[in-house]
């Protein structure tokens, strides 16, 4: 897992022409000016999903994971805690589904990392991940999550 601002996003140019692709499309896009949805930006090799909600909770949610997808996790408007942990031993809640990409772990995370805007966070498929927490009360957050091929 990485958490650094979008204006140091050239560090991580040695993760590959992806990611590369990825932080471009970040550092380019008026994202005042897109509206939710799923969008391609290279095939199916890189996906951003432009999404808008109010912070929840952590009651009732789980840590998240991924295989084919690795997730940059960028905040365009106010800030969220991210629940963490490393992938180990743990077994999923919620089977892996391979059209969805996803599965789902009961257990607690470890760490909580809050992003405000212009933060990222790149969680691996290594990298458990519970996003859209609160922080304090529930804020309005746009996000986006980009969505980079493993292989």
């Amino acid at each position: 897992m990485i958490i650094d601002t979008l204006q140091h996003a050239g560090r991580y140019d040695g993760l590959g022409d992806r990611f590369v692709k990825a932080f471009q499309y970040l550092q380019e896009t008026d994202f005042s000016k897109v509206e939710k949805g799923r969008y391609e930006i290279d095939g199916s090799n890189i996906i951003a999903i432009v999404n808008e909600y109010d912070t929840i909770p952590t009651t009732g949610e789980q840590m998240e994971s991924h295989k084919k997808y690795t997730d940059i996790q960028y905040i365009v408007s106010g800030e969220e805690l991210i629940g963490h942990d490393f992938l180990q031993e743990q077994t999923p809640s919620k089977a892996y589904s391979e059209e969805e990409d996803f599965m789902l772990f009961g257990e607690a995370p470890v760490f909580f990392s809050k992003l405000q805007q212009g933060m990222f966070a790149i969680f691996f498929p290594t990298d458990l991940h519970m996003p859209n927490i609160k922080v304090n009360e529930p804020v309005k957050v746009k996000k986006v999550v980009m969505k980079v091929r493993n292989n």
